[in-house]
């Protein structure tokens, strides 16, 4: 039981908490002048960093461009010890160690990665041991290594970072295997206080990361997702050759620079080469060119050489321009986070930018085809068959072997048996629940993986839901990551036709429902859920097992569809 306490010292308490906030509050801002050169902090900074110097968890969810790294690097120089920063692309994590040593005063941050040489990664991990560097940037695939967290364990980590901490949770838009084992290197490393940083964490996403990272009661922030300088317009096409007119002439006339999103890694090249006959000067961007090139086209995108880059999803992570004057979407992406994200890379400097989506409800099929992938149910036996078998645990590499599989794909039959909890993965490799059945083990993961594509699907039908609405964009954007904003913006198109106002004038009987937005409830067959948008005649829910479905008001009273949680 803890102490008891007196009136009296109940008062003592809380003026020597407020007198210590306010200390971490000059300390925090006198670290960020002098160290970085940053005469303020952002609202949700501040709050962060001075939890976090009290050792409490945090999940901040902020923007592109918002500042979230500020938060880490400014709490790591008032918290003692190294401070471990995950980051899911080498190349990202160069942009981070280049923007930590081009402030004047700011401590050493060095990266351990597989792109680097046995004897630069052992200098990097030298200068963490003798104190002359703070910041140790690792991959999540690094932590999969024992010595790697063995070693960390020997240096007091303190700080624990998590970047593009959507990549944790299934339903995040990027989800990523390697990010499932961190909750385990959390705990393993005695749960230093750890930080999770997206750019795109609605509530389930946001759930789902506190989860899965073992967080303890932590301060959840999110700050700064509406953007109004940012124009959001929707152009809606019948016919796809006068659509890919429009996209051309849109781009070719538009202030310059910016992105071009497209669908496959085909169409990059066929914009590129058509924009560049029409004297832009443009340049295709995916996955599957050689690295050299990619990084070519970042860093003459970076330098202003090139006014247009046409490219794939994977043109993302560690873009930090800030004079983007527009991003222009060829077709849907596969959810509303993916869309903000994207057009997040407009108008960071705050001047005016355009965020424009070109849509043809034909185009969603694609995303659909890319939202399956139902693994064989034999493969998923047969590994299963495989874990049960040995006399120990596994590790991917040993077990791939014995299957006559690639990694990859065998990471891609565990990661679903991983999430129906029939298969756990510590730090000697891989171990099957002795009390399941194989045949038990992929039905469960079959399960897993139907729930994952139910969740995808529900995920494209918002993004039509935002395509399609008539009423004003950027609430529709921003219920969707639980912010309201109380009247129509007046920076889109929904309001510049006037339809935005007319949905508005209906809407305040929705919001004095009591299935208001972020509201729980439950549903007879489906379970609990978290209402996302409340409108006149509909609903929104988000059920963990289900996704996003659209329920009529009509419907919930005549049936009683719904209760509150």
């Amino acid at each position: 039981m803890g102490r008891e306490q007196t009136p009296g010292s109940t008062q003592n308490t809380t003026s020597g908490r407020a007198a210590a906030r306010q200390q971490h509050t000059r300390d925090a801002l006198s670290a960020a002048r002098d160290r970085f050169g940053w005469e303020r902090l952002r609202a949700g900074q501040r709050e962060a960093i001075e939890a976090l110097v009290d050792g409490t968890d945090v999940l901040a969810v902020m923007p592109t461009g918002y500042g979230k790294s500020a938060i880490y690097q400014v709490a790591a120089l008032l918290v003692e010890g190294p401070t471990v920063v995950v980051s899911p692309l080498i190349a990202l994590q160069s942009d981070q160690v280049s923007g930590i040593e081009d402030a004047d005063d700011a401590p050493e941050a060095v990266a351990v990665n597989s792109s680097q040489s046995d004897g630069a990664n052992e200098r990097a991990w030298d200068a963490v041991d003798d104190d002359d560097a703070e910041f140790l940037f690792l991959a999540p695939e690094q932590l999969a290594k024992d010595e790697v967290v063995e070693r960390l364990r020997g240096m007091n980590v303190r700080l624990f970072v998590v970047d593009e901490a959507h990549c944790v949770s299934a339903w995040g838009h990027d989800f990523r295997p390697d990010y499932l084992r961190l909750g385990d290197v959390i705990a393993r490393l005695g749960h230093p206080t750890t930080v999770a940083l997206t750019a795109t964490g609605s509530p389930p996403v946001r759930d789902e990361i506190v989860e899965r990272l073992g967080m303890r009661h932590p301060l959840v922030l999110t700050r700064g997702f509406d953007r109004p300088n940012i124009r959001l317009e929707v152009r809606r096409h019948a016919e796809p050759e006068r659509k890919r007119q429009a996209i051309v002439e849109q781009v070719r006339d538009l202030p310059k620079p910016g992105l071009l999103y497209v669908a496959t890694r085909r169409e990059t090249t066929e914009y590129a080469d058509v924009l560049s006959a029409e004297g832009v000067t443009a340049a295709a961007y995916h996955a599957g060119l050689k690295a050299s090139e990619r990084r070519e086209t970042h860093e003459r995108f970076l330098a202003d050489e090139l006014e247009v880059v046409v490219a794939t999803s994977a043109f993302g992570m560690g873009i930090d321009k800030p004079n983007v004057r527009f991003v222009v979407h060829t077709s849907v992406t596969d959810s509303l986070e993916s869309y903000y994200q994207e057009i997040g890379r407009a108008g960071r400097d705050g001047d005016e930018a355009l965020a424009a989506l070109h849509y043809r409800a034909e185009d969603l099929g694609l995303r659909t085809f890319f939202a399956s992938s139902t693994p064989d149910a034999g493969e998923l036996r047969r590994l299963f068959e495989a874990l049960r078998s040995a006399d120990g645990p596994l590790r991917v590499a040993e077990l791939a072997r014995r299957l006559d599989l690639s990694t990859r794909k065998t990471t891609g039959l565990l990661n679903p048996l991983q999430q129906a909890r029939v298969v756990s993965s510590g730090r000697r490799g891989v171990v099957a629940a002795a009390s399941v059945t194989p045949e038990d083990a992929a039905e469960r993961a079959s399960e897993a993986v139907e729930a994952r594509e139910r969740i995808d699907r529900s995920r494209i039908a918002m993004m039509r839901g935002y395509a399609e609405t008539g009423q004003c964009r950027r609430q529709f954007l921003l219920g969707y990551f639980g912010e309201e904003l109380d009247e129509p913006c007046g920076n889109c198109d929904t309001c510049t036709s006037g339809s935005a106002y007319e949905a508005d004038a209906a809407a305040p009987a929705a919001r004095r429902d009591p299935f208001a937005l972020d509201t729980a409830v439950r549903h007879s067959e489906w379970g609990e859920g978290v209402v996302m948008r409340a409108e006149e005649d509909r609903i929104t829910v988000f059920f963990e097992s289900e996704g996003y479905k659209v329920l009529s008001r009509a419907d919930i009273a005549e049936r009683g569809l719904l209760e509150e949680a």
